[in-house]
């Protein structure tokens, strides 16, 4: 990842200089640049345009959101003009279970989605790496994306009919707001906390002690509201943007899970692609996912301090606390066969991240 983001700080350095560059030149100069352009990047009929809808649970204000934006006006710069990108946040196009639905019948609609619901979709193994407390750092998720075992889950899920495009965007650490202050894991007891609507989440949450609870995102602010749920989980960018905060003052950074995402789309769509359009995408999707960390790491202490401030209790759990979360989710670990995992998972995973 630091390559990676060393090369993007080159990209962004270069289109600096560039711009310097174009500024200082006369306007003659600019319509000869125009001229040349029109010819390098001829016109793409209207009816040869290929349009990507991604629809997405989330505000385009969260840093998930920015970082679309960035995709599609890379998709517009570095394209000829016969792709473009859409965006549908806040739900419009539906959950992310009808949109994964919409893509098994070759629609061109993409949405992000997560090793839990690629479990759910016929690739068990890949529900691992949402177990809660798998990851010690993030450096690990990324070496995980790059090793053989991601991309064995990538080539299987393909075959169900899904395409991975970008699997390098973090969504954030996931924490837990709840209406009832939760200083400890044995505090979760009993309470019903919101999760997507997956069996990997649900039972990771009950595993620490909780009634999981699986509902659409756009439903848990009136949820939390009446007391039907008790509390809801999900990185400080998404608790504050679907201000979640309002009517659940309580949060512990308990840090559950470090969730990174992918986009995903059709196989059969992808493939309908020309050669050109699909590296365009895969590429583009990738420098959007570095641009999309740095609004992510930049925003979370900004999102903390806005609920602290909005009257948000926050608890800071010490190491000890920590390790009981820890020690409670080990029995998630046992459950591989309730799961369809494949023997020794876990300790395939491990050592796939490079953990000790």
């Amino acid at each position: 990842m630091i390559m990676k983001a060393k090369k993007l700080l080159a990209v962004l350095t270069t289109g600096a200089m560039l711009t310097t560059l174009l500024a200082g030149c006369g306007s003659q100069s600019n319509a000869g640049a125009q001229a040349d352009a029109a010819q390098t990047k001829p016109a793409v009929a209207s009816g040869d345009v290929v349009t990507l809808q991604i629809g997405f649970e989330n505000s385009i204000s969260e840093p998930i959101g920015q970082g679309l934006e960035k995709w599609k006006e890379l998709v517009d710069e570095k394209g000829d003009g016969s792709l473009k990108i859409e965006l549908y946040p806040d739900s419009q196009l539906g959950d992310k279970s009808k949109l994964i639905d919409s893509m098994l019948l070759g629609e061109p609609v993409a949405t992000l989605a997560d090793g839990a619901f690629y479990a759910d979709y016929g690739v068990p193994d890949f529900g691992i790496v949402f177990g809660p407390f798998l990851f010690d750092s993030w450096d690990q998720c990324w070496k995980l994306i790059e090793s053989k075992w991601y991309q064995e889950q990538c080539d299987k899920l393909e075959a169900k009919g899904l395409k991975i495009l970008t699997s390098d965007w973090a969504y954030g650490a996931r924490h837990t707001l709840t209406v009832k202050p939760v200083n400890t894991v044995e505090d979760l007891k009993g309470m019903k906390i919101r999760v997507p609507s997956n069996e990997i989440q649900s039972v990771g949450f009950d595993c620490l002690g909780a009634t999981s609870t699986g509902m659409a995102l756009g439903d848990v602010y009136q949820a939390l509201q009446t007391k039907t749920i008790d509390g809801a989980e999900n990185p400080l960018a998404t608790l504050y943007g679907r201000k979640l905060h309002e009517v659940a003052k309580n949060l512990i950074l308990d840090g559950h899970v470090l969730n990174f995402t992918t986009w995903v789309c059709s196989v059969d769509w992808f493939n309908s692609l020309t050669p050109e359009q699909q590296t365009l995408l895969l590429e583009t999707g990738e420098e959007a996912g570095m641009y999309n960390n740095q609004v992510q790491q930049k925003s979370e202490a900004e999102y903390l301090q806005k609920m602290k401030d909005e009257g948000v209790n926050v608890v800071q759990p010490s190491e000890e606390v920590l390790q009981g979360f820890r020690d409670k989710a080990k029995s998630f670990y046992d459950k591989g066969a309730q799961f369809g995992w494949s023997d020794g998972l876990y300790d395939t995973v491990r050592a796939a991240m490079g953990a000790k």
